[in-house]
């Protein structure tokens, strides 16, 4: 039995569109990872970028569980000696770029420094609010709260 591995030109990339209105944010960043690297399809070749693009609506209103709103620290450094700088995901949500939250976990959940990896995390488009201009793509809706009781926060 072979091994079927496709070809960059063969790869038949679809449109995505995915509500992020009350979804945890990690099980969220989960799924899209997977979708991006194309590791859903049945003929999922590692060495080539066989995805799909995601358009993430509402990511000001997904949710963290437990106390990861005060809790959880993100860390970025000016570059100049001393220069760490670090906030809340609860700032982060709440702050001019909510969307951010969203990219940065689905951005760590992606291969480290590779082109490939670059190249998946292009097709990643996320929208604070419920407008996005990807009509003319016509992508498919995912209700991803409904694919499991666990994706949305009760409560």
């Amino acid at each position: 039995m072979t091994s079927t591995l496709l070809k960059p030109a063969e790869v038949e990339h679809k449109w995505i569109v995915i509500d992020a209105e009350g979804v945890v944010i990690g099980r969220l960043a989960s799924y899209i990872a997977k979708r991006l690297r194309g590791k859903h399809r049945l003929d999922y070749t590692p060495h080539v970028d066989c995805g799909d693009h995601i358009v993430v609506i509402n990511a000001e209103k997904a949710v963290f569980t437990g106390s990861k709103l005060s809790d959880k620290i993100y860390y970025r450094h000016t570059g100049y000696p001393g220069g760490i700088k670090s906030t809340t995901a609860g700032k982060v949500l709440s702050g001019r770029f909510p969307e951010r939250a969203v990219e940065l976990a689905v951005k760590r959940m992606l291969p480290r420094e590779s082109s490939l990896a670059r190249r998946q995390f292009s097709k990643l488009r996320v929208y604070a609010g419920v407008d996005h201009p990807h009509e003319a793509q016509s992508p498919q809706k995912v209700d991803f709260g409904a694919l499991n009781t666990k994706n949305m926060k009760v409560g």
